[in-house]
Parts: C-alpha cells; sequence; structure tokens
C-alpha cells in the first residue's frame, strides 16, 4: 500500500498498524496546496459475496455519518471523506500530531515517577468531556486505552482517536467479542461485559478508570489483582499516594457489575468538582477535630459519593481524608514528563540542542528517562534526514524536476521546523507542475483533433503524476488509446482492400501508419513483408520469357509462364 494513491488524491506513505476491523495508514493529500497528513483506515471485509458486500456498503454509508457527527469535537479526529474502492472501504480522518498517551504512563512503581492527584483530576476531567459528548450522539467508543489518548502537539489537549470499533460501526461483528479477537493493547482496559456481548456506555468508563489506576500505582491493568469470590479489582495499597475521596471515585468507575458503576461520563464529571470543591473550602483543623457522631449526621448531606457508592469505605475514614489532602493547595513538582513534553515543543520549533538539552535533564531514577534517551537518538536521526531531504528538494527546484521536490517533500519527517521551509518549495513546484500540465494538455489536444493519437499519448505520459489534472489525464489516456487501437486496424482494413485490386504501393502506405504499440502491429508486419515482395521489380530472366512468348519460335522456355505471378500484368516489350 505505501505509495499507493487512492481517489486519485490520498496516497499512502506510512503503516499505523493493523487491528481487528483493519489496517490504519498515513496518507497525505496531494490535490490539497499544502499536502496535509490524513489517517487512512482500510475496513478489513471477511467476505467478497456480493450479498455481504451489499449489506456492508449500506450499513458503511449509514454509519459514517456517526463519525461525521463525532468528529465535529474538537477533541476528536475530524471526519475527512468515506469511499469505496475495489470492494474495500476507507475512511480517512485528520491526523493528529502528538504523542500517545502510552509515553506519559508510568510503567513501573519507582518514586518520581507516578501520577499525583492533580494530574489524575485533569486527566479525568478532559476525558471525561469527550466521553459525555461521544455518549450524547448514540455510540459507545468500545476501545479506549492509552494508545487512543494523544495529547495534541499545539496546544496539549487530549484526543481521543480510533472510532474504528465504536459499537454502531462494527461492520458485521456483533455479539461476542472473543478475547483472542481484542488487540493485546486494549486487555485489561476491556470491561467484563463488553466480552459477552453487553457493552453500556459505562463500558468507555471502566476503561478511563483503569488508565487513572495505572497512573497513580505504576501497574499495567493485567498486573493487578483480582478478588477471587468478588471479581472486584484490588489496586490500592498502602504505599499508593492518593486521598480516600477519590480512591472511592476510582472504584466505583471500575465496578465487576457495570450496574454497580457510575451509568454516565455527567455523573462522575459532578462528583469530581464535588470532591475538588468540598477538599478546597474545608479546612483541615475544622475537620480534624469534628466527632465521629457528627461526622455520620453530615455525611447524608455533604456529599453525594457516599450515599451512591458501596466500595467498603468507612464515611470517617473518608471524610478525614479529605481534610488530610487540599487538591488546590499542594504544589505538584515539575513531572519529567513535562520537561519531555516541552523538549519536543523545542524540537518541533526548530532548536534541537535546546531539545536535547532538556530531554538530557530527565533522571535517570525517572520512568521517563529510557524513552528520553531513546526521543533524543530519534531526533538527531530525523533531524539529518529532515535536512538532507530538504537539500534534495531544494536542488530539485533549481534542475526544474517538480516531481522529485513533491518526492523529497514528502520524505521529510514530521517535523514542524522543516515541514514549513519544505512546504515553500512544495508550493512552487505545484505552480510549475500546473503550468507545464496546461502546455502538455494543449499539445495533446492539437494532436489529436489531427488524428495523431500516438503523439498525443507521449504529452500526456510527460503530465506529472501530482498535477490536479490527475483523473483528465488518466480519462484521455484510455480515450486516445482506444481511437489509436480503431484507426491502427482501420489502416489494416484499407492495406488489405488496395492489395486485392493490384495496388501494392498504396497498401504499404497504409500499412507504414499503424504504430508499434498497437494490437494489429505484428499483423501488420507480416503484410508489409508480403506486399513489399510483390512490388519489388522483377529479375531479367522473367523478362526474356516474356520475350520469348512475343516471338512465333516456340521453344520449352514458354513453359516458364506457370511461375509468372498472375497479379502482375504483362508488359509490352521492346525486343529491338
Amino acid at each position: 500500500m505505501i505509495g499507493k494513491v487512492l481517489q486519485a488524491r490520498y496516497q499512502i506513505v506510512q503503516s499505523l498498524g493493523a487491528g481487528v476491523f483493519g489496517q490504519t495508514y498515513i496518507a497525505v493529500d496531494i490535490n490539497h496546496p499544502h499536502s496535509p497528513k490524513c489517517v487512512v483506515k482500510q475496513l478489513k471485509v471477511s467476505s467478497l459475496h456480493p450479498s455481504y458486500l451489499d449489506t456492508i456498503r449500506l450499513r458503511f454509508l449509514t454509519e459514517t455519518e456517526t463519525l461525521k457527527r463525532l468528529g465535529t469535537h474538537s477533541q476528536i479526529p475530524e471526519f475527512i471523506a468515506c469511499f469505496e474502492e475495489n470492494e474495500r472501504f476507507y475512511l480517512v480522518q485528520e491526523y493528529i500530531a502528538g504523542h500517545s498517551l502510552t509515553a506519559e504512563l508510568p510503567i513501573n512503581q519507582q518514586w518520581g515517577c507516578l501520577w499525583n492527584e492533580d494530574e489524575v483530576i485533569a486527566f479525568l476531567e478532559d476525558t471525561l468531556g469527550i466521553l459525555e459528548f461521544v455518549h450524547s450522539q448514540g455510540v459507545i467508543h468500545c476501545d479506549i486505552k492509552p494508545e487512543n489518548i494523544i495529547r495534541r502537539a499545539v496546544n496539549g489537549k487530549l484526543v481521543l482517536i480510533d472510532f474504528g470499533s465504536i459499537q454502531s460501526i462494527n461492520f458485521g461483528m456483533d455479539g461476542e467479542l472473543s478475547i483472542y479477537q481484542a488487540p493485546a493493547t486494549s486487555l485489561g482496559y476491556i470491561p467484563p461485559e463488553q466480552f459477552i456481548g453487553q457493552t453500556q456506555p459505562n463500558s468507555d468508563i471502566y476503561a478511563l478508570g483503569m488508565i487513572a489506576i495505572q497512573a497513580l500505582t505504576g501497574l499495567e491493568p493485567l498486573q493487578v489483582k483480582v478478588d477471587a469470590y468478588t471479581n472486584e479489582i484490588i489496586w490500592r495499597s498502602p504505599d499508593t499516594q492518593v486521598s480516600d475521596y477519590l480512591a472511592a471515585i476510582l472504584s466505583q468507575m471500575i465496578r465487576y457489575n457495570y450496574q454497580e458503576r457510575f451509568q454516565s461520563a455527567a455523573e462522575v464529571s459532578r462528583v469530581l468538582k464535588q470532591m475538588v470543591w468540598e477538599t478546597a473550602v474545608t479546612p483541615v483543623p475544622q475537620i480534624e477535630l469534628i466527632a465521629d457522631k457528627q461526622i455520620e449526621a453530615d455525611s447524608e448531606q455533604s456529599s453525594p459519593l457516599l450515599t451512591g457508592m458501596t466500595v467498603g469505605i468507612a464515611v470517617n475514614s473518608l471524610l478525614m481524608g479529605l481534610g488530610t489532602y487540599s487538591l488546590l493547595n499542594s504544589s505538584p513538582a515539575y513531572s519529567e514528563t513535562e520537561i519531555l513534553y516541552n523538549a519536543t515543543k523545542e524540537y518541533q520549533a526548530g532548536d534541537l540542542q535546546q531539545a536535547i538539552a532538556l530531554a538530557k535533564s530527565i533522571p535517570s531514577y525517572s520512568n521517563v528517562y529510557p524513552d528520553a534517551q531513546a526521543t533524543i537518538e530519534t531526533w538527531q536521526q530525523q533531524w539529518q534526514t529532515a535536512a538532507q531531504q530538504y537539500l534534495v528538494a531544494e536542488k530539485a527546484m533549481s534542475e526544474g524536476r517538480w516531481s522529485d521536490v513533491l518526492s523529497a517533500a514528502n520524505q521529510v519527517p514530521d517535523i514542524l521546523y522543516w515541514q514549513v521551509k519544505v512546504n515553500d518549495l512544495v508550493q512552487q513546484a505545484k505552480i510549475n507542475i500546473e503550468a507545464q500540465t496546461k502546455v502538455l494538455l494543449a499539445k495533446a489536444f492539437t494532436k489529436a483533433q489531427a488524428r495523431d493519437f500516438s503523439t498525443a499519448l507521449e504529452y500526456l505520459r510527460q503530465i506529472p503524476k501530482e498535477s490536479s489534472a490527475g483523473a483528465l489525464v488518466q480519462n484521455k489516456l484510455v480515450e486516445y488509446s482506444e481511437k489509436r487501437q480503431i484507426r491502427a486496424a482501420y489502416f489494416l482494413h484499407q492495406a488489405r482492400k488496395q492489395a486485392l485490386v493490384g495496388n501494392f504501393d498504396q497498401a504499404v502506405t497504409f500499412l507504414r501508419k499503424i504504430p508499434k504499440d498497437t494490437s494489429v502491429y505484428a499483423q501488420a508486419q507480416t503484410k508489409l513483408n508480403e506486399y513489399n515482395q510483390k512490388i519489388r521489380p522483377q529479375p531479367q530472366s522473367q523478362n526474356l520469357a516474356y520475350s520469348v512468348i512475343s516471338s512465333t519460335q516456340k521453344t520449352p522456355s514458354v513453359m516458364k509462364l506457370e511461375n509468372v505471378n498472375p497479379d502482375h500484368h504483362l508488359q509490352e516489350v521492346n525486343i529491338q
């Protein structure tokens, strides 16, 4: 697929990987002035039977309307197009420049690597807002995991991607989801009910809760313990730095029975806001001095969390937790993740040395350290590639090789600084390509009007494939090729007609007009050899035979008349 152009517009440049529902690629829109990147998903089709394809085609066209609505949200990739080509179905969506949440999550429980409560709350508030919108459109994402949450490079906002597996767009995969069908990276984030075909809106809430717990504990979902009797996840340990209030919220988000979880993203958001408000306005000493009985009396009015949750946390310990941890008064350290994020911004802005210096400042004990070191190496390689490809594009521009300019530009890595620089060359190259196309098309049309289809085709083939007239050129190539074949067959027919009446000179003239790359060219060459033999001057021995015939003397040479070609008319011979 790499290099292939779909719909004469979307050129595949990179593979992003395969999943249950299809293959995903990065493409560039070659018809757009700026050649922006986009994401193309080729949906998996399990059968090419016409009735099956008709069913899938109808659902595809219907359900992509949902993706259009979802794409109107600023934190969901914009829907660009959908189409069918060669019995394959494709979705085209906005490309989000940034990094996945996987790069920010801790990979172990080492000190200094885990998220604090402020970071977790900020993550939940951001993603819950997206979920509220998604669920309001009547769909469920069904595959929320760190890989499908991208932090946009330009503003740091989280973006939820990969809606190819939302429940209303499963393209023939209704029913239960086998554990063997689920991608390995999704296991642990998928709730139990989803495997038995009972997916609920709060199935997405379960996934968010598991990501938040991973951020707090450094444990991936499949590493946490599960109660053998209740099937509830046991994730909190004495070392986990989390308040009772937030722990209670997270525990209810991941309840085994979906009926015991929060029922909507809006409900989780309200409880989070309530928690932040209560922990901000309640002084610590006042909470610590309240008697246990008074706490029990006040608890019924203080928070919806106390009456709505059944997580086994005592009321006293819950409220005491509120008084000993103030979210707004805490001052979190400048995390290594933020350092790497800021280094990435410097890199994208064109300051490679500053970006490397920031990345190198991350301490070796941080779980971000290995990523930072690998990122530095990647940056250096990509920067060198970008500089080299820019020089290639610049040279191609000076030599008038416009297509080579675009080819080199496509090889420039996704670095904003270099993309801006090479974009100027791309724009000028496209202007020149369009001007060249206009001239070549005019020449081709002129030759076609003169019925010189071979020369017209040569002009058309010189038009760069990046031209905006690509569709027109393809149509004219087919049209002129067909007309040239018809004209070649006509010439062969006329040559045979002339040969039948003995006009071999005219027959040869017709045959020599037949182009080489036509289907009748081989036949024309055979006839050309044959007819040339017939118009070749006769040897002197045959002239002598004709002379003998005109004399009165009968000799055995008269019998040579049997060998004279009947198509040749006898000529009068002057024997004097």
